[in-house]
């Protein structure tokens, strides 16, 4: 069954999607309606045809400016750096954050042989020297892991003295957590990033 074999070779592609759960999502296909199948077929290619990148912040919109850069309420001084546009989905849901964003759609990694010129950071320069509201702060914000802290690190040096402040998100011990459950990496972020109370 070459067929089948060729949609679950495509599913596999997908990111997180294993060879059961491409095999199970191949299988839904091959019972699904005609009219099923198309309109799935149809919400991807008019989601590849609509959705560009927004010309200041670099997440995905269907619009000339994504609904965040163009909100005049939001702080447009304070802006929050993330790899991928997902990522601001998870900050908004928080609704503790109300400045911009700038998304840089990757992480430095020299293992991988990704450098500044691949990740938006020459966007991100360009933006905050053209701004026409002063810049604040810039908050850093990603991903806890190797490439991530080389990111932020980099970030940090680059634009030390360009902005008002330059801060990390905390990271650590979730609310509701004990001690003696987390990992060792992850109590020594914690004390790394330990606020003052008192």
């Amino acid at each position: 069954m070459k067929s089948l074999d060729r949609v679950v070779r495509a599913l596999r592609r997908l990111p997180g999607v294993g060879p059961r759960q491409a095999e199970r999502f191949a299988s839904y296909f091959l019972h699904a309606s005609q009219g099923e199948l198309e309109e799935f077929v149809n919400a991807v290619l008019d989601m590849k045809t609509d959705i560009k990148l927004c010309p200041v912040c670099f997440s995905y919109s269907d619009k000339d400016l994504c609904d965040i850069c163009s909100d005049q309420d939001r702080d447009h001084g304070q802006i929050c750096v993330v790899e991928d546009p997902q990522d601001i989905e998870a900050i908004e849901k928080t609704k503790a954050y109300k400045g911009v964003y700038h998304v840089l759609h990757g992480a430095i990694s020299p293992m991988d042989g990704k450098g500044a010129q691949q990740v938006k950071v020459r966007e991100l320069l360009a933006r905050i020297q053209s701004s026409p509201t002063p810049i604040s702060e810039v908050i850093i914000a990603t991903d806890p892991d190797n490439e991530g802290e080389t990111t932020a690190l980099y970030l940090a040096d680059l634009l030390r003295g360009l902005v008002g402040q330059v801060s990390r998100i905390g990271y650590g011990v979730p609310l509701g957590g004990d001690l003696d459950y987390m990992d060792e990496m992850t109590l020594g972020y914690s004390l790394k990033g330990r606020t003052k109370i008192g």
